[in-house]
């Protein structure tokens, strides 16, 4: 092929545009953390916004985050209704901190009624970052597109040593069946690593789960009760 026959394509850029995406998007990470700076260490909580009270994946997950909680660990989602909703719930129900990081959607998602804390962000990006901050352990419940996207963010930030190892613990065996299938796939194809797959634990045993964020998060990460840290009033900061 002649490369002189190539033409680029050119569309709209505007640095002004730019600098005011860049600005906006440092100000918006300040205000996150800014507002989740108190929370401790958290264990975030992947899943739909579809399944409603009464579900069995939701009361599965409020079970499992009431537990975590009971653990010492603030509960943080994404804020919306569904599995983020009884996450919340599950930690509030027995005296347990919950945060959250709410996406403005063109269909308003209003945060929960079960949350201590909570930041509002415009990109799917800053909220990801946020989620994963603060976090020493992810579960994901059964979900759609963004619960995905979600999971795949952690373990991949796990699987480049970007974080460091957290637990990752997927609920839900038959749900993901289809799921842990590709995965398999990906290991026989040697598209990831031999033991890649020992990134993540499926179980639909909350003890099970309980048992792994004692050893790999509280243990391994010696976490301890919380000396209470006052926030600067000097700071504008507020607990």
């Amino acid at each position: 092929m002649d490369k002189s026959e190539i033409v680029f394509l050119d569309g709209p850029h505007s640095r002004l545009k730019e600098l005011k995406f860049t600005l906006e998007t440092m100000v918006e990470f300040i205000r996150g953390f800014r507002a989740l700076h108190f929370i401790g260490p958290c264990i975030t909580i992947f899943g739909s916004a579809r399944f409603k009270e009464g579900h069995p994946y939701y009361e599965l997950t409020r079970e499992a985050a009431g537990a975590f909680a009971k653990l010492g660990f603030t509960i943080m989602t994404g804020g919306g209704p569904g599995l983020m909703e009884a996450a919340n719930r599950g930690a509030k129900e027995v005296g347990g901190r919950s945060v959250a990081c709410n996406i403005q959607l063109p269909v308003e998602q209003k945060p929960n009624p079960y949350l201590d804390k909570w930041v509002d962000v415009k990109h799917f990006f800053l909220r990801k970052i946020l989620l994963v901050k603060y976090s020493f352990a992810f579960v994901v419940m059964p979900g759609g597109f963004g619960t995905m996207d979600e999971y795949f963010e952690a373990l991949t930030l796990i699987q480049t040593r970007k974080i460091k190892n957290f637990p990752i613990i997927i609920f839900g065996k038959e749900y993901h069946k289809e799921l842990l299938a590709h995965i398999d796939q990906m290991k026989t194809n040697a598209t990831i690593g031999e033991n890649d797959d020992r990134l993540f634990l499926v179980t639909d045993d909350i003890e099970e789960a309980k048992a792994l964020i004692i050893e790999k998060s509280i243990n391994q990460y010696n976490l301890k009760p919380k000396r209470r840290v006052r926030p600067l009033k000097w700071l504008f900061e507020r607990e």
